[in-house]
């Protein structure tokens, strides 16, 4: 399982942004199994959540193993808490970035395939929303989205005020990333907005698969959204589970996303460390 840690010059952000992959592309099959060949492979673009990076998947879950038991390349990105949407003034363009760049140019350095059936989004919390975000605004591109314990309190940030301590909390910061936050509503920054102006447009809007868990406190957000999207008539999987806003949830249900949900291909862990055959 190839591990690699890279840097790139992003022309949406204009700087160097750190981003590490997943490539099963040097699995060690055991004698007698069949080889898998030169196909490229299917790919999770995975997104963390706020204070998080490029890491944090790496290390949080045991993310390796799952793609290399579904051949399945995965490119995990440093957002910041910029919760991937666009700021032009500050020419933080970070949905273009992880909806069209990032694609664009890991496409272009490893066997991925080009398919939109073969191309997903996902993340946890920050990352949850900024997968539902970018994979409905980019629904040409990616077939289907992973919304883990969604930062999907979206109808709340109108009503922000600045009187909480913490950070993530105020109106000034959800105004340094949405900007104007009783516009934002009838923008694409909205996922119910995206939904309806796709129905409108007669555009195929791509597969969700949501979880959350039953102590967290963004699990009234996440029915809301689940509801939204089933009338809407969105293909739609919402799972509630035993957890909190923690890794061993987020574990948990990344699995059940991967082999239970997605296309992926389950062809089974190869030669390795863990896995000698004995």
């Amino acid at each position: 399982m190839a591990f690699i840690q890279m840097n790139l010059l992003s022309q949406c952000l204009m700087r160097t942004v750190p981003v590490n992959v997943i490539l099963p592309a040097d699995k060690m099959v055991f004698p007698g199994m069949p080889e898998r060949g030169n196909r490229p492979y299917k790919t999770l673009y995975l997104l963390h959540g706020i204070f998080g990076n490029h890491m944090d998947w790496g290390t949080g879950t045991r993310i390796q193993r799952y793609a290399e038991e579904n051949d399945l390349a995965v490119v995990m990105p440093a957002g910041e808490n910029a919760f991937y949407v666009d700021r032009a003034d500050a020419h933080d363009l970070y949905g273009e970035f992880v909806g069209r760049e990032l694609v664009e140019l890991t496409r272009r350095m490893f066997p991925l395939s080009g398919k939109r059936e073969d191309t997903f989004i996902g993340g946890l919390s920050m990352g949850g929303y900024g997968a539902l975000r970018n994979g409905l605004k980019y629904a040409d591109t990616f077939g289907s989205i992973v919304s883990l314990s969604g930062a999907l309190f979206i109808d709340d940030y109108p009503k922000r005020t600045n009187d909480s301590p913490f950070f993530i909390e105020r109106r000034d910061f959800a105004e340094s990333r949405f900007g104007d936050l009783d516009a934002m509503m009838e923008t694409d920054m909205n996922p119910k907005w995206t939904v309806k102006r796709l129905k409108e447009d007669g555009k195929d809007i791509p597969a969700v698969y949501m979880a959350c868990g039953d102590q967290d406190s963004l699990l009234g957000a996440n029915k809301d959204m689940a509801a939204f999207l089933r009338d809407q008539g969105v293909d739609v999987t919402f799972e509630i589970g035993p957890g909190s806003h923690e890794w061993d949830f987020w574990d948990t249900y990344i699995k059940k996303a991967i082999y239970e949900w997605l296309p992926v291909e389950h062809n089974g862990a190869g030669i390795n460390s863990g896995n000698v055959g004995i």
